[in-house]
């Protein structure tokens, strides 16, 4: 294990307490634990397929976790996608995705399953070291939509790729410029959830309720009445009863009228 300063491993000690990694191969599978090991992770329980992955995460409730890309019984970006849109608590946690099949197409399809980082096969101690830093010490907004579900895809961190969706940068300017984005973002998975609705109507409920919650935050902070309104009866409607795509049509039209003026027409996000 290479150098490493002991205030930042005490920095990555959180992400580390517990982490679950997955991989059919038992000589890959040893080498990284040895390397998380080396790092000073907790408990580290290892999987070789998708269904014992799933059942781990319910048992141990990883704070992160690392797996290959394919094998007998592994399909890395469905464990994501499972993992992303389930009741469990880790379905946040971190993943990173450890693959020899490093192409551009794989890339995109890691970060569109929801992976926070991918490292290609071979890799050394350091390699594996910066994206654990990465998912530890530069956390991502997190992106609760019907189509995506995961870390803000805008700022996938991947050193393998730099084609043109790769946007590290792509940051708002201020706080006034950050919070008119985070609205922005809101209404457009709004208008998503309500349009993809019967596709994954327990997704849909669960975007919508995490867009309201950011939409009172944001009128609460530039004390917005009407938007708190709005919001307000949204939230009546998510409570009383099971909502439906027809008992929230209205709420959701409501606040999506509120868009300004001035932007083009709203496009679906997620």
């Amino acid at each position: 294990m290479f150098a490493v300063d002991p205030r930042v491993l005490a920095k990555l000690a959180p992400v580390l307490r517990r982490v679950l990694i997955v991989d059919p191969n038992p000589h890959a599978a040893r080498l990284l634990t040895e390397i998380v090991k080396g790092m000073g992770a907790g408990e580290i329980v290892v999987e070789p397929s998708e269904p014992r992955a799933m059942k781990a995460a319910v048992d141990i409730e990883p704070c992160i976790v690392f797996t290959e890309r394919n094998g007998d019984n592994l399909d890395g970006e469905s464990l994501a996608r499972a993992l992303r849109r389930s009741s469990l608590a880790c379905r946040r946690a971190p993943i990173i995705m450890v693959t020899a099949d490093a192409t551009a197409s794989t890339i995109i399809g890691a970060r569109d399953s929801g992976v926070h980082e991918f490292l290609r096969k071979p890799f050394t101690s350091a390699d594996l070291f910066k994206r654990v830093e990465n998912v530890a010490l530069k956390p991502r907004d997190w992106v609760e939509a019907v189509g995506y579900v995961g870390p803000d895809r805008r700022r996938f961190n991947s050193g393998e790729y730099s084609g043109d969706r790769k946007r590290k940068a792509d940051k708002p300017a201020n706080g006034a410029a950050a919070m008119a984005a985070a609205k922005d973002q809101a209404m457009r998975i709004l208008a998503s959830a309500l349009d993809q609705f019967h596709n994954d109507p327990m997704q849909a409920v669960r975007a919508i309720r995490e867009q309201a919650a950011t939409l009172k935050s944001l009128a609460m902070k530039v004390s917005d009445s009407r938007l708190a309104v709005a919001v307000g009866a949204l939230e009546v409607t998510l409570a009383s009863g099971p909502p439906t795509k027809e008992t929230l049509a209205a709420p959701i039209g409501a606040l999506l009228a509120m868009a300004q003026p001035a932007e083009p027409r709203m496009q679906k996000a997620g």
